[in-house]
């Protein structure tokens, strides 16, 4: 397979990282990050990267072309800014993300956003990260989020390993997402394959999200999902069918393109040229 041949790559893998080399725990230089995006487009596995994530207070640097998707720093507040400076110098979104701030009113939170968005008459994907277990308040939130046609974005990692969700409750984020025929993205801790115990703590594996995806949309039960994501045994996710997950799980974004990519090969779900 030659570079000219990254069309070759499997459907299901396609745009499945983000590149977040931006952001912790990589904090890569933002030049720096974008030319290894821009030479990374040579190369057998370009398909396996979608867009470059970079924050609202960095979108002026990133060139024209490069699919940018926003992390709205300050809300709701940044997204006219975005659209305006998106206009102005020809840049290609494709997508914002945005936390909700208000924890005494998610759903109204929700609302402001989607307020925003259309005020500024942008049609593009909105991720909107609705932070905290799975309470009525979330869920309320989830709700107000399918209503707006948005996306959620569900947060699987974080530098204090205390705080990194348990495999119950990111079952309950995907059981919820799929009820609502919403689909999600990921952010944070996800760069590896399989569950695993770096020092201090368990970390999720974006294959086990993918098969408690397709578990939750074949009609599994949460305590099964739950099972899925709290599997170490890579050969045997490997080997579950993935014919729906893709629709629903979109992309995870990632400080490092080339451990998704090391694990997919090993698990010989990818073969390298």
């Amino acid at each position: 397979m030659t570079p000219t041949d990254a069309s070759l790559l499997p459907d299901r893998w396609h745009s499945l990282v983000d590149d977040a080399a931006v952001f912790p725990p990589g904090d890569a230089d933002l030049s720096d990050a974008l030319t290894a995006y821009a030479a990374r487009s040579s190369q057998w596995y370009a398909d396996l990267v979608g867009s470059f994530v970079v924050r609202d207070t960095e979108l002026g640097a990133v060139p024209p072309g490069v699919p940018a998707s926003v992390v709205l720093t300050s809300g709701a507040g940044a997204i006219a800014g975005v659209a305006s400076l998106a206009a102005r110098k020809d840049l290609t979104l494709a997508g914002l993300e945005v936390a909700v701030r208000d924890a005494d009113d998610p759903v109204g939170n929700v609302r402001r956003i989607d307020a925003a968005v259309r005020a500024a008459d942008l049609d593009v994907q909105v991720f909107v990260e609705v932070p905290g277990p799975a309470t009525a308040s979330w869920l309320a939130a989830a709700d107000e989020v399918a209503a707006c046609e948005f996306h959620l974005k569900l947060r699987l990692g974080h530098v204090d390993h205390d705080l990194i969700p348990d495999a119950g409750t990111v079952a309950t984020w995907i059981d919820a997402a799929l009820d609502r025929e919403t689909r999600f993205k990921a952010t944070a801790g996800l760069h590896r394959a399989v569950r695993h115990d770096p020092e201090g703590g368990g970390a999720h594996g974006f294959l086990n999200v993918l098969v408690a995806t397709q578990t939750l949309w074949d009609g599994g039960s949460g305590a099964d999902a739950t099972e899925v994501l709290e599997q170490r045994d890579g050969a045997r996710l490997a080997a579950t069918p993935l014919p729906s997950a893709r629709r629903w799980f979109t992309s995870f974004g990632s400080c490092s393109v080339t451990e998704p990519l090391d694990d997919l090969i090993a698990l010989d779900l990818l073969e390298k040229p």
